[in-house]
């Protein structure tokens, strides 16, 4: 069977965000946790979201999410062609979404990105700005 392209460019099945948990490399920061896996099949990155109850209602959780694909599609030009990311916002995120906005999520997000190493030109991992942590595959510190 031959995989479904995205249009969108975003993750929408269980298996591709397993794949990206099981397989991918974690990096993490005090508001967002990105994975990230190589997949040779796409020609250009591709986002998936998860933003649990425990960051809050619908209403901020949606906000949340809206200001994440925002600031990855500030960011998308920029990465390698073929992976598929996951970005996992802890609870708060919500706290940097209302107090430094898209701003705020844009800079989380660049910083995981330039950490994890997977900006277009970049080797491997880049040096670990302040506040940020590299996890394991179960995600522990």
């Amino acid at each position: 069977m031959k995989p479904r392209a995205s249009s969108r460019g975003r993750l929408s099945r269980s298996a591709e965000f397993e794949r990206v948990y099981r397989q991918g490399r974690s990096t993490a920061n005090r508001h967002l946790v990105l994975y990230a896996f190589p997949n040779a099949t796409t020609e250009r990155p591709r986002l998936g979201l998860s933003v649990s109850r425990k960051v809050g209602g619908a209403v901020e959780r949606n906000r949340v999410k809206r200001l994440l694909r925002e600031a990855f599609a500030r960011n998308e030009e920029g990465l390698r062609a073929g992976q598929d990311l996951v970005v996992v916002a802890r609870p708060s995120a919500a706290e940097l979404v209302e107090r430094d906005g898209l701003q705020g999520i844009d800079e989380a997000l660049s910083e995981l990105i330039a950490k994890a190493g997977i900006r277009e030109g970049s080797e491997g991992e880049a040096e670990q700005p302040d506040g940020a942590e590299q996890l394991d595959e179960e995600g522990r510190a």
